[in-house]
Parts: structure tokens; sequence; C-alpha cells
């Protein structure tokens, strides 16, 4: 961390932070952007629970032991800021989105956007959630197809009509097309607008959005309807506030990245591992049949061997692989001096495959949350794919609605296999996906 930070660290009586930092002028850049940085756990097991490295020109404190990641996560002293922290990352692309906000203004908006989330708006989103769903999964095809692009674009299709109250089609795809190149561009070797690199397509997909969702703002603002946009313009906070046109064109880009892309890329490892699994299938498909095509929001609830798969594949491969802080004052963690300045990660993917908390932490196993073993217990922090804290995931409940209502219809419809031997690569360059789509063999069931 540097010999200042070592002196300081001594004059408080803590510990400096151990670690290295990489190659020399690159330090860890090339893993950040291949994504091997997530997958690479061998730090923790050189250095203990927070450790540093570099990469992006940037040095990073990782808060890889689970009370680190919960000290960091619940940030009881206000020492560990979200939105710097994920600014470095993402700001130019998902401006003042809620995870970028801190403090008084967090609670505020935070407090006003809730009122989209609360449960009679999920029913209200259920019904044209499950016609879309319907609609969508009839016209997949029969025979060896990729089915996570086949996910993204069933997401693309829930997000435009459940949001915004829009039909698909060229204009909608390439709204989702940009959401995709703001993530990407957020982990950039070359951070600045060079025409043709990754930020500056990121930089324009930005602007290109928001010229897409201003009109649509001022169409919701003088209309009554069920899409998100809608609960947006006209939610009020616990004195009356509201949101300005502004608040809620930023609201809307991050809310739309972040549930579209965590939303499909479970969606996509949960059907990976129902075809590798065909018995956890058979068990989850006896469940849905039991309610029907269309179940209510209470029923989906009661999905219980789907909300299991569900964990497991959360734990397997979390969508947001990793959170992002920077402090904004000298602090300590584990007895660790933090200077100002520092960014900090709780690499979420890393605790989630520990041997330390998880028995046989590789192998897919959703009985790990069975009521009988709960092994999600053996410590607070040991199981993170929506944060914890204040900035804990606002959408949590509409993405478990929508992820299962999604598995409950292909489950119902739809046969789908793999061969044995396969094994999902990753891409884990931004947010995980599939790197070869996920080609499975699919058959329509004849209900």
């Amino acid at each position: 961390m540097g010999l200042l930070a070592v002196h300081e660290a001594r004059e408080a009586g803590l510990s400096p932070i151990p670690g290295e930092a990489g190659l020399p002028f690159i330090g860890r850049t090339l893993d950040m952007a291949t994504g091997r940085w997530m997958t690479d756990d061998s730090f923790y097991a050189k250095y203990g629970g927070v450790y540093f490295s570099r990469a992006l020109n940037q040095t990073f404190v990782a808060a890889a032991h689970p009370d680190a990641a919960g000290a960091v996560l619940l940030n009881k002293d206000k020492a560990f800021a979200s939105g710097p922290g994920w600014s470095f990352f993402i700001g130019p692309f998902f401006e003042r989105g809620l995870m970028l906000l801190d403090g008084d203004e967090h609670r505020t908006h935070r407090l006003i956007m809730q009122q989209a989330f609360v449960r009679s708006r999920l029913e209200n989103y259920l019904t044209g959630l499950q016609a879309t769903i319907d609609e969508t999964i009839a016209s997949w095809p029969e025979g060896t197809a990729k089915i996570s692009p086949l996910v993204r674009n069933l997401g693309l299709d829930i997000a435009v009509r459940t949001f915004m109250g829009m039909e698909t089609g060229p204009e909608a795809r390439q709204v989702m097309h940009d959401f995709e190149t703001c993530v990407r561009a957020g982990t950039a070797v070359v951070r600045y607008p060079v025409p043709g690199l990754r930020w500056a397509k990121g930089l324009a997909a930005r602007a290109r959005l928001e010229e897409y969702l201003t009109p649509l703002i001022a169409r919701a603002r003088n209309q009554d309807d069920d899409t998100l946009l809608h609960g947006l313009c006209h939610a009020r906070g616990e004195n009356g506030e509201e949101f300005s046109d502004l608040d809620v064109l930023n609201h809307m880009i991050f809310l739309l990245m972040a549930a579209h892309d965590t939303s499909t890329t479970t969606i996509s490892v949960m059907a990976y591992y129902l075809a590798k699994h065909p018995e956890w299938r058979e068990r989850c498909r006896a469940e849905s049949e039991a309610l029907g095509a269309n179940p209510t929001l209470s029923q989906i609830d009661e999905l219980a061997s789907l909300d299991l798969v569900m964990k497991e594949s959360l734990r397997l491969i979390p969508p947001v692989p990793g959170v992002a802080r920077m402090t904004v004052r000298d602090t300590e963690l584990l007895g660790h001096f933090v200077p100002k300045g520092t960014m900090v990660s709780v690499p979420i993917q890393h605790i989630h495959t520990r041997a330390e908390l998880w028995p046989d932490p590789q192998r897919f196993d959703p009985e790990r949350f069975s009521a009988e073993r709960r092994e999600d217990q053996i410590h607070r922090h040991a199981y993170l794919p929506f944060g914890a804290g204040v900035h804990k995931c606002i959408g949590m409940f509409f993405g478990g609605m929508e992820v299962k209502s999604v598995l409950h219809k292909m489950l119902l419809d739809l046969d789908w296999s793999v061969p044995a031997d396969y094994e999902m690569p990753v891409d884990r360059i931004s947010l995980p996906k599939p790197k070869d789509g996920l080609p499975v063999r699919i058959t329509r069931r004849n209900r």
C-alpha cells in the first residue's frame, strides 16, 4: 500500500495491508480484463482476509473474509462509500443510479423507489410479465439452440414491456444492446474516449439511452399503467418527495441494466444446472405442474424446489460477482489500516465458493439451502447474492418473481438437455454469462 500507509498504520497501532501489486506497470490489469480476477482466489490463501493488489492503475483492497465483507457492506462507521467506488467502473454510464448514491440522498431516493416495488405493484407487474413469457417461449425453436440468447431476448421483451410499456422491435433491441455496451465499458483497460474502443462506445451508448427514454418519461407522467416507469414517475416519499425527470432517467437506465443482466444471467445458469441435473428438473416440474400455467405471486413463492435451485445457482455464479466501495476517511478493516481514498472490493464470487464455508463448494447441491441444513447460515455474510446493508438490492423480490416465472413456464412447456460431459464456459469480463451461448437440445412438451 506504500510506505506512507505502512507508517500511518503503525502510528495508529494497526497492521499494514499485505499483498502485492502484480506485474510491473500493469499489475493485475490483464486478470481483470480477461475475467480471471473473479476466479483466482490465491491471494486469499497467501495473504488472508484483507489484502491489496493493483489493476487499471489503481490499488484495490479486497475484503475477502466474510467478517471483512460484513464490515464494508454494513458500513456502521460510514467510512465505505458506494458512489465513488462504483463510479470508478460505471459512473459515466450509470450516473446517479441508486447504487451510486450515499447517505441521506441515497436514503431519500431509496424510500421513493421502494414504492415501485411494493407487493401490490409486483402483483400488477406479474400479469403482463406472464403474458410476455408465454408469448416469447411459445416462439422458441425445437432442436439444438443456444438458450442464453433466447433468454436474453426474453429479458428484453420483459424489460421493454413491463418496465416501459413498449413493444419489442429494432429500436428496443438497440436499447438493450446499448445497456450491455455500457456494462462492458466499465472494465475497459483504456479509460478514455478513444474512438472505436470500449470506453468511447459506452459513452455513445449512454447518450442514445437518454435520447430514447426522455420522451417515454414525459408520456408516463401523463398516463396510468402498470409499468415500472410509471411507478417511478408517480412514486412519493414519506414526506411527499418525488423524482425529477432527470432522476427518473438516471434510475431507469440503472434499473434496466441491473434487472435485465442479473435476471437473464440467473435464468441461464439455472437452465444449465437443470439440464445437467434432470432429477432436479423433474422435481421442480412436479411442483410447477401442481400450480398450473399462471400462478399468483403467493403461489410462485411456494415453488420451494425452484427456490432452492435459484439460491444454489446464485451461489455458484452470482450475477454480480463483486461489490465496489471507496473509503471516505481513514479507517480500519479487521485490524488493518485503510487510508482515505482507497478502493475496496468485496469478492462475492470467492466468498461463495470457499471450502471453509461451503462443503464441496463447486458441487451443485440445492439442498444445502434446505431448512434442515441451511449452510448459508454458517456465517452471516457467507451468502451475498444481493449484497447487504443499506445498498442491498432493492429489486430482489421483483427479480425472484421474474426468474421463477420464466423457469416455471419453461418447465411446463419444454424439455431441454445437454451432453453428459458438457461444462458451461463462463465469460467473466464484466457480468458473467455463458461464453458459448449455452447450446441445449429443446423439445416441446404436450400438455
